[in-house]
């Protein structure tokens, strides 16, 4: 089991972010604590990973890793291989990579998430 270690007491508002991205549909809020970086990630309806953030990072499906809490709303995911779930409000969730996503009905998706921030929705070098 991997140990993480913080050693600076620190707090940043996810409403004043140190970075903020906005594909199409999509508000990804950045903030840095320590030696974390942690994203407060904001899909509205209609919003799917192929549609709106595909265009911006131009791959076939996401690579990222996803660790993150879900505050609101629904979101489908399906792996390239065909595993679906679903992640509501109140769910704790892991994604490898090769997915693509998509929000569920008419209410905004909010996550807050642990591995992905500081990349996800971030255009190649």
């Amino acid at each position: 089991m991997t140990v993480n270690v913080v050693t600076q007491l620190e707090v940043k508002s996810h409403n004043s972010p140190d970075e903020s991205r906005r594909p199409d549909k999509t508000v990804v809020d950045v903030v840095t604590v320590g030696d974390y970086t942690i994203g407060r990630l904001t899909f509205e309806p209609g919003w799917s990973w192929e549609s709106c953030i595909k265009p911006v990072v131009q791959t076939d499906s996401c690579q990222a890793n996803h660790v993150g809490f879900c505050v609101a709303g629904t979101l489908e995911v399906e792996t390239t291989d065909g595993k679906k779930m679903t992640i509501s409000q109140g769910d704790s969730y892991t994604i490898p990579p090769g997915h693509n996503a998509w929000v569920v009905g008419d209410e905004t998706f909010t996550s807050i998430e642990f591995v992905s921030a500081a990349e996800f929705g971030v255009k190649p070098d």
